[in-house]
C-alpha cells in the first residue's frame, strides 16, 4: 500500500493513496474524441480534415499516473472548490523533483505559479521591455515564442540555428552576439532542451550563450518544459550553472509535459532575482491572476510526489518510439532524414530530400498520407522543409503514422 506523506505545520499526516500505479499499460488506446482534445476535435474548426490522424499537439495519449487520477478525484469530492493556494508540501514535491532529476537546490521564494509556460513568456515580454523593442529567439522554434512577440508589438529577432553535418543544429555564438549588440536585445528566450530539433544543450554551449547575455546585460528566459525528456546527454538548468546566470534568469517548468497535465494550467516558474520576481509579479497582478486551480494545484503535487514509478516506464515506452522513427525513416523513407534527437517527444523529420516545396509537402502530408503534423514553416522560414511529429502516444499509432509517409511517398 502506498502511503501519501505530507509535511505541515511540523506535523507528519498521512493519508492513503492507493495499491499502486495502474496506468502503466502505454499500448492502450484511449479514446480522446468527443472530449473537447484540441488534438482530437478540433479539426474542422482549424481548417483541416477531419479524417486525419492528429500528431501535432505535444500532449500525449496516454493516461497519466494513476496517483494524479487519485488526486483529481479526491479534489472533486470534497465538493467545495474554492480559492486555494497550495500548503508546504506542493513546493516539497516540486523542489524535491527538481533536485533529484536535475541537481539543482530552488528555493521557495524564487517560486512563482502560473496558469502556463507561454503565459509566462508574455508576462516577461510585457514586464522587462517596451514596444517596438527586439527580443531574441532561435528559429526554428516553438512557434508562440514569436507569436507572444508579435503580439506584444515587439520585434522577433532570430539567432538561427544551424544544421551541421552531424545531423544536429547548433548554435551560431557569434551571430548571437552580434544580434544582442546591433538589435539592443534586453530579452532572450532560451529553449532547452529545444523543441522542435530536438538539442539538449551541453554546458559549453549554455556557458557561451550565457556569457555573452551576462556581458551585455541580457535576461534569459529559460523555457525548460520539456526538461524531463532527456535521451541523449543531460539537462543542465541554465541557473544552476552560475551566479551570474542565476540573476538573469526566469526558468520555466510545468509538469505539463513530463505528466500530460497541460489542461491543468500549472507551471511553476523560478526567479532568483528579486527585481526580475517583482517585475512579474506586477504583470501578474495587473492581469488579475492570483491564485490557480485547486485541481491543478493537486495534480502538479501528485505527480512529482509519486509519479516516478510511471515516469520511467512512459520514458522507456517513448524511447523505443523514438527509435522506430528512426530505423523506419532509415531504412523505409528515401529521401528523409530524422534530425539526431536528444530531447523531447517531438520528432523533426526533414523532408527536403524528396525534392518537395512547402506546398507539396503539406498536401503529402495532409491528402495523401492523412496525416496531420506540425509542418516546419510555422516554426520559422527555416523551418520549411521539415514536419514535427509527436511520438508519445501507443506504438500501433506510431507505426501506422510511418506506414501512412512510406505509402504516399510511394505514391509520387
Amino acid at each position: 500500500m502506498t502511503i501519501l506523506v505530507n509535511y505541515e505545520n511540523g506535523d507528519m499526516n498521512r493519508e492513503e493513496l492507493s495499491m499502486g500505479e495502474r496506468n502503466l499499460d502505454f499500448d492502450k488506446i484511449t479514446d480522446r474524441r468527443g472530449t473537447g482534445s484540441l488534438k482530437y476535435d478540433f479539426a474542422k474548426q482549424r481548417h483541416m480534415p477531419e479524417d486525419l490522424l492528429p500528431m501535432w499537439v505535444a500532449d500525449m495519449d496516454f493516461p497519466t499516473t494513476s496517483y494524479v487520477e487519485d488526486a483529481v478525484k479526491r479534489v472533486a469530492e470534497h465538493g467545495i472548490y474554492g480559492y486555494s493556494e497550495p500548503l508546504p508540501s506542493y513546493f516539497d514535491a516540486v523542489s524535491g523533483w527538481i533536485r533529484q532529476h536535475h541537481g539543482w537546490e530552488v528555493k521557495p521564494e524564487w517560486l512563482v505559479k502560473t496558469p502556463g509556460v507561454v503565459f509566462a513568456l508574455g508576462m516577461a515580454v510585457k514586464a522587462l521591455t517596451e514596444p517596438g523593442d527586439a527580443v531574441l529567439l532561435q528559429l526554428p522554434v516553438y512557434y508562440p515564442f514569436s507569436e507572444i512577440i508579435k503580439d506584444n508589438d515587439r520585434r522577433v529577432v532570430s539567432n538561427d540555428l544551424i544544421l551541421g553535418d552531424d545531423g544536429r543544429y547548433h548554435m551560431d555564438a557569434e551571430d548571437f552576439e552580434s544580434k544582442i549588440k546591433s538589435e539592443g536585445i534586453k530579452l532572450f528566450f532560451l529553449c532547452n532542451p529545444h523543441n522542435p530539433v530536438g538539442r539538449v544543450w551541453t554546458y559549453d554551449e549554455l556557458v557561451t550563450i550565457g556569457d555573452i547575455c551576462v556581458r551585455n546585460g541580457v535576461t534569459v528566459v529559460s523555457d525548460e518544459i520539456h526538461e524531463d525528456f532527456v535521451f541523449k546527454g543531460k539537462h543542465i538548468p541554465f541557473a544552476s550553472i552560475k551566479k551570474e546566470y542565476e540573476d538573469i534568469s526566469i526558468t520555466c517548468t510545468s509538469p505539463s509535459k513530463t505528466f500530460n497535465l497541460a489542461g491543468m494550467l500549472i507551471s511553476n516558474i523560478f526567479i532568483p532575482n528579486a527585481r526580475l520576481r517583482h517585475a512579474i509579479r506586477r504583470q501578474l497582478d495587473a492581469c488579475g491572476i492570483s491564485q490557480l486551480s485547486p485541481v491543478g494545484l493537486a495534480a502538479c503535487e501528485a505527480a512529482y510526489a509519486h509519479g516516478q514509478e510511471w515516469y520511467e516506464a512512459m520514458m522507456e515506452y517513448v524511447k523505443d518510439n523514438i527509435e522506430y522513427v528512426r530505423s523506419f525513416t532509415e531504412k523505409r523513407l528515401p529521401g528523409v532524414k530524422m534530425i539526431g534527437h536528444e530531447g523531447t517527444y517531438l520528432v523533426w523529420l526533414d523532408f527536403r530530400g524528396t525534392g518537395l516545396g512547402v506546398e507539396e509537402l503539406d498536401e503529402l502530408i495532409i491528402n495523401k498520407a492523412k496525416l496531420w503534423l506540425d509542418s516546419g514553416h510555422i516554426f520559422g522560414k527555416i523551418g520549411e522543409g521539415f514536419q514535427r511529429i509527436n511520438v508519445a502516444c501507443p506504438r500501433s499509432t506510431v507505426v501506422d503514422a510511418m506506414d501512412r509517409i512510406e505509402r504516399a511517398l510511394r505514391e509520387l
